[in-house]
């Protein structure tokens, strides 16, 4: 049977861990990799016949760099000159590298979504990065406003339909999406709130904290922002409000069931301003029905008075039916669902801060 394979990115480095299909027995690899350095994403591309698994670490001495390897974690390859990088003719350097997405309709293509907010496209499978200019130089850029965690392009979603559709999120410029591959990007923001600024409706400048893609109907997208939680029927060219039914509409982290429609996870938080579980409860909401109804999921998490908060890129599922839904959080703690979130079984404890967790079925 396939093997599920877990990578948790933490402060100070990754983790892996690993289970034969139908068991509830995990193995963590003796770790960590990239020891003490933060590691904030990763991405397991099992598009060809040998997966490969990408690590944005980020180490305090040497910097930023996007690692690779073909063994399942178990050795490493980072190329001899930086994959991603600023030109020098744009003023920038790297702060680190927030999202790693292989593209869904293009076998060799990655994305990389770096702070400065950039995104970089790889032909051979993240090796090498070139920027994307056309997003660079958006004509609003200029009025673009780091978010407290910095001005990081956190999300990446392509297309699995067509290669020329991207859609990214940036912290805090809001949705962005090209339709020609890139030559030309559009704000994409139409209903999602900014109760933050003067006008809470503007163009531009909402903080996206993240952005799902249905796993059925390609044109639908689940989006929780910095205060709301919305939903596009038309791939992100209008939103609506579906936090109704939530114990509070802040939080970071949206997943898509990836086999059933109208199916998605978010983890509330209490406030901006109090960023803990919403009533100090370890749980996890999802929605059947597209955001018309939610309910809480938390058999088998802690029952007590909980501080765990959960980040953006940590939470995810491993693409399988029923879904394994994994979640991290800040007290070092990382959850398992092997049943679509109905039961849950933590598998580690005591991790520096999890910034990241990534799933998936290898073989």
């Amino acid at each position: 049977m396939a093997e599920i394979i877990l990578t948790v990115g933490t402060r100070k480095g990754l983790f892996i861990g690993r289970k034969r299909g139908g068991s509830n027995t995990w193995r963590f690899d003796d770790g960590p990799y990239f020891n003490a350095q933060a590691v904030y994403s990763v991405a397991i591309d099992a598009r060809s016949d040998t997966p490969r698994l990408l690590v944005g670490g980020d180490s305090s001495h040497y910097g930023p760099s996007v690692f690779h390897s073909d063994d399942l974690g178990r050795t490493w390859t980072e190329p001899a000159k930086a994959a991603v990088k600023f030109p020098k003719d744009t003023g920038a350097s790297l702060e680190r590298v927030w999202q790693l997405h292989p593209a869904a309709a293009e076998p060799d293509v990655v994305y990389a979504g770096t702070e400065p907010a950039a995104l970089y496209k790889s032909r051979d499978r993240g090796e090498t990065f070139e920027l994307v200019r056309p997003l660079w130089e958006h004509p609003t850029r200029d009025k673009w406003v780091p978010g407290g965690g910095g001005e990081g392009l956190h999300t990446v979603l392509t297309d699995p339909r067509d290669p020329d559709a991207v859609t990214v999120a940036v912290s805090t410029a809001g949705v962005f999406r090209t339709l020609d591959g890139g030559k030309s990007w559009a704000p994409s923001n139409d209903g999602v709130s900014a109760v933050f600024l003067p006008d809470p409706n503007p163009e531009f400048g909402q903080c996206v904290h993240k952005v799902a893609r249905d796993a059925v109907d390609p044109d639908r997208l689940y989006l929780q922002n910095h205060w709301g939680v919305f939903r596009s029927d038309d791939a992100g060219a209008h939103w609506t409000d579906i936090g109704e039914g939530l114990p509070s509409d802040f939080g970071f982290a949206a997943v898509a069931h990836p086999h059933r429609a109208d199916t998605a996870y978010v983890f509330p938080i209490n406030a901006d301003m109090d960023r803990v579980p919403a009533d100090h409860r370890c749980r996890v909401y999802r929605t059947s029905d597209a955001g018309r109804s939610w309910e809480p999921l938390s058999a088998g998490l802690p029952s007590e008075d909980h501080y765990g908060t959960v980040l953006r890129d940590a939470m995810c599922s491993d693409g399988q039916d029923p879904a394994g839904i994994y979640f991290g959080n800040r007290n070092g703690e990382v959850f398992a669902s092997a049943d679509d979130g109905d039961s849950w079984q933590e598998l580690a404890s005591h991790l520096p801060d999890v910034l990241c967790v990534r799933a998936a079925a290898i073989g």
